[in-house]
């Protein structure tokens, strides 16, 4: 018997996530696509792909696609999207799915379109595209449609999503292009400037995960990892400790940005919303929801109370399938014609 897949998407600037009805999520791969410059042919897609990043000849260069959430390279994104798409219909189905797509909240009618044409060059029957924070809050079980308050603060890869939602749709917005990518950036440059030693992005990412923290606790305090790169002065191989603490200290301004835009946010909503939040508490989700003290932080800078979304890095994509029976919300997501 033929099946439609039908599919929700996160097309996320570090990793695409994809999530099939009755099936969970089915694809969760970085989103970097190795091509051979030479005659543009593409060698890998996802984990074999990321696994070439520094490591290729001059003639392969391993792409990130999408910058800040949005298509950079469409060709490229196309490619990928292709790949995921098929690898989720396990190879071939005989009906076009529906696929909804998870957006940042700021994206220009440039970059919806751009996606929108992808998923359709890709195989999708029809293409819908829904802001982050709502398949953010879908995704993590929350009471969307009803008239009461509900805060999301997703930090992904590209970008951080704080939204008001409230009968089915957005109130209060707010979304910054700094997010999981700054946190590795401004770890590479503590590294640099303090140490005089380079490293790359994957140990930059490495890092954030087996230290990155973003409260003072002693605990935290306490972790290490070890890292080698190049140093500055000699070009010789350098191996080094890192400790929790510094890296804390490393993070703090792209964190403060996030937690000063949540802030923001608030101080926009109406009251009656507010109260609401004030009793059920901020949601957290996105990858940057795994840094210890993230809860913390905010609950002690906003003075609510902040908890982590069940498996926090997944929400977008489940959310953006789980829509596709809200007939009410799916009616108003822009789609192509």
């Amino acid at each position: 018997m033929f099946k439609r897949y039908d599919m929700g998407i996160d097309l996320g600037t570090a990793n695409t996530l994809v999530y099939v009805k009755d099936k969970g999520i089915v694809v969760n791969e970085p989103s970097v696509v190795a091509i051979n410059v030479e005659n543009d042919e593409v060698l890998k897609v996802g984990n074999e792909a990321k696994n070439m990043i520094g490591k290729t000849p001059a003639y392969i260069k391993a792409i990130r696609p999408l910058k800040d959430g949005v298509i950079a390279d469409y060709n490229v994104a196309l490619a990928m999207l292709t790949y995921f798409i098929n690898r989720s219909q396990n190879g071939f189905s005989f009906f076009r799915p529906m696929v909804v797509v998870g957006v940042p909240v700021g994206i220009t009618e440039v970059e919806s379109r751009a996606i929108l044409e992808a998923g359709n060059e890709a195989g999708a029957k029809r293409v819908f595209l829904i802001e982050e924070p709502m398949a953010t809050a879908i995704g993590a079980n929350l009471n969307v449609e009803e008239p009461t308050g509900n805060m999301v603060v997703d930090i992904g890869g590209g970008t951080t999503e704080i939204a008001i939602i409230s009968l089915g749709s957005l109130v209060t917005w707010t979304s910054i292009r700094v997010a999981g990518d700054e946190l590795d950036e401004a770890i590479i440059q503590y590294v640099r400037e303090v140490y005089r030693v380079t490293i790359g992005e994957r140990t930059a990412e490495r890092v954030k995960i087996e230290i990155g923290n973003v409260f003072p606790e002693k605990e935290y305090d306490e972790l290490e990892t070890s890292v080698t790169g190049i140093d500055l002065s000699s070009g010789l191989p350098k191996k080094l400790i890192l400790k929790g603490g510094e890296i804390r200290e490393a993070l703090k301004p792209i964190i403060m940005q996030i937690i000063d835009s949540t802030k923001a946010t608030l101080e926009k909503t109406p009251p009656e919303l507010v109260a609401d939040i004030t009793e059920k508490g901020i949601v957290v989700a996105g990858g940057g929801a795994l840094l210890r003290g993230i809860t913390t932080l905010i609950r002690k800078e906003t003075g609510i109370d902040a908890y982590v979304a069940d498996e926090p890095m997944t929400c977008v994509a489940r959310g953006a399938g789980m829509v596709l029976d809200k007939v009410s919300i799916l009616s108003r997501l822009r789609r192509n014609e």
